[in-house]
C-alpha cells in the first residue's frame, strides 16, 4: 500500500539532507563534475529544482515538460549559477512540491510523465523521494549507496525489478539481497539467472550507478540492463 504522506515527508527529510551537504560546498565545487556522464554538479542541482517543478505540473494536470528540448535547455541555462543561486532554487523548487503534494487531492488518480509513462498520483512523492536520494550521490560529496536508509534502497530496488519485469532484452532473473528476493526480466531469451549481493549494490547495478562487478551471478552472465 502507498502513503504518500509518509512519503512526501520523506522526501522532505531526504531533502534537508541533500540541502545540508550542498551547503557545505563552493561555487568551485558546483562546477566540477558530477558521477554522471557529462553533467557537472551545477547539472545535477539544476536537473533536481526543474524536477521538482516538473513533478508539480504532473500532480496539477499539465504536461510534466514542455518538451524534451525545453527540459535538456533549462538544464543547461541553469547548470552554470553559483552556489547561492543553487540552493535558492533548490529550497524554493521543494517547498512548491511540497505545497502540491500537501493540497486536497484524489491520490488514486492516474497521472502522466514523460514519453507517455502513466503512474498512480500516489507514487509521485516516492519517485520525487528517488530523484533526490539518488542524485545526492551522484553528486559525490560523501553520500554513498550505503548512507541510503534501507527502507527506501528495498523499495526502489522493488520499484527497477518491477520496471525490467518482462522486458524484452533482459532474461529471468533472480534478484537476492538482505534476505529478499525479487523477479525480473523474462522477455529475453536465457536464465533463469540468480544475482545475489549486498542491496546497496544490487540498486547501484539495477540504477545504472555500478558495474555489477560486486554482486554474484549463478545461471549465466550479469544481464545488460538497457537505460532507465
Amino acid at each position: 500500500m502507498i502513503d504518500h504522506a509518509h512519503d512526501l515527508a520523506s522526501v522532505r527529510d531526504a531533502t534537508d539532507r541533500l540541502l545540508t551537504a550542498v551547503s557545505a560546498l563552493d561555487d568551485a565545487a558546483v562546477a566540477e563534475p558530477s558521477r554522471l556522464p557529462d553533467w557537472s554538479r551545477g547539472h545535477v542541482l539544476a536537473h533536481l529544482a526543474r524536477n521538482a517543478d516538473a513533478l508539480v505540473n504532473v500532480l496539477e494536470g499539465r504536461p510534466m515538460y514542455v518538451s524534451a528540448h525545453a527540459r535538456d535547455a533549462d538544464i543547461e541555462r541553469d547548470a552554470l549559477r553559483a552556489l547561492d543561486a543553487q540552493l535558492a532554487d533548490l529550497r524554493e523548487s521543494a517547498a512548491r512540491f511540497q505545497k502540491a503534494g500537501e493540497a486536497p487531492a484524489d491520490w488514486s488518480r492516474t497521472v502522466e510523465l514523460r514519453n507517455g509513462v502513466t503512474d498512480s498520483a500516489a507514487r509521485v512523492p516516492f519517485r520525487r523521494r528517488a530523484e533526490v536520494e539518488l542524485h545526492h550521490v551522484d553528486l559525490g560529496v560523501g553520500y554513498e549507496l550505503e548512507d541510503l536508509p534501507a527502507e527506501f534502497v528495498e523499495r526502489e530496488i522493488d520499484f527497477l525489478a518491477e520496471r525490467f519485469r518482462g522486458h524484452k532484452d533482459v532474461p529471468s532473473t533472480t534478484l537476492e539481497a538482505g534476505g529478499r528476493a525479487w523477479t525480473t526480466g523474462g522477455g529475453a531469451e536465457g536464465g533463469p539467472v540468480a544475482v545475489r549481493g549486498s542491496a546497496p549494490d544490487l540498486l547501484g547495478w539495477l540504477s545504472g550507478r555500478r558495474d555489477g562487478s560486486a554482486l554474484s551471478v549463478g545461471g549465466g552472465g550479469l544481464p545488460a540492463l538497457p537505460p532507465l
